[in-house]
């Protein structure tokens, strides 16, 4: 699925308006994902056990890449977005856990998966424009693709879930020196079924007027309490990225 979404994203991309003044730049950022809690119960009733998958389990920190295409043009910032994300663990249960319609025994020697794929269409608009400071806020538009399984032998159960969640939009931009800053960015938003952050701390580079690095501190965090799946999650990222501006 996630290859239509992509497909989807980079066509309405290309799709916007191009003036005079424009500017296409292409961004990427690699790093390591630390894992967090992650708090599930599946179903959210009686018959699911809420545990945690990463206190029940050994889960490793992930090698992750996250990418975003784009165009600045005017006060306006559009861009596509994809940040795949798979996290693995395996160990002994110390307690019985329902998942999913099916039952794993305290003992057993259990595998899971926590995957949680993204992708967004972004709007920012700059509203502070100073030499040294600004400010963009707008919305994004986000589809999450997610799954969390369980395996024992050949026991199996997972869920799954591909929905589109509306979220808030910001960059923060402190620049003291000509080529040093500050940035802080991100989309987030709370509702009342559940919320969503994904925010970056860092300090930003130009190396050139094309090539901008940045290296710091993201996290990822949220989830849902609805009726089918609870499931509340953090992942810790140190990450470098570069933008290249076309």
């Amino acid at each position: 699925m996630h290859r239509y979404l992509s497909s989807a994203l980079m066509l309405s991309l290309l799709s916007l308006p191009v003036t005079a003044d424009a500017g296409w730049f292409l961004d990427v950022e690699t790093g390591m994902a630390f894992p967090g809690y992650n708090d599930v119960q599946v179903p959210n009733d009686e018959t699911g056990t809420r545990f945690s998958l990463t206190g029940a389990l050994d889960v490793d920190p992930e090698f992750i890449y996250r990418v975003r295409a784009g165009l600045r043009t005017g006060k306006h910032t559009f861009y596509a977005f994809a940040a795949p994300l798979r996290l693995e663990g395996s160990g002994i249960l110390e307690q019985d856990v329902d998942f999913g319609g099916e039952t794993f025994s305290q003992g057993q020697d259990v595998t899971g998966l926590y995957r949680f794929d993204s992708y967004r269409l972004t709007w920012r608009w700059l509203l502070v424009d100073n030499p040294g400071f600004s400010f963009s806020g707008g919305l994004t538009a986000k589809i999450r693709d997610a799954e969390i399984r369980l395996e024992s032998g050949n026991l199996s159960a997972s869920t799954t879930n591909t929905g589109f969640v509306p979220l808030l939009s910001f960059a923060l931009r402190w620049k003291p020196h000509r080529r040093l800053g500050l940035l802080l960015e991100g989309d987030a938003l709370v509702g009342p079924q559940g919320r969503a952050e994904d925010v970056f701390l860092g300090v930003f580079y130009s190396a050139s007027d094309r090539i901008e690095l940045r290296t710091g501190y993201r996290i990822v965090e949220g989830g849902a309490d609805v009726e089918s799946v609870y499931n509340f999650t953090m992942v810790n990222f140190v990450t470098a990225g570069m933008t290249y501006r076309i």
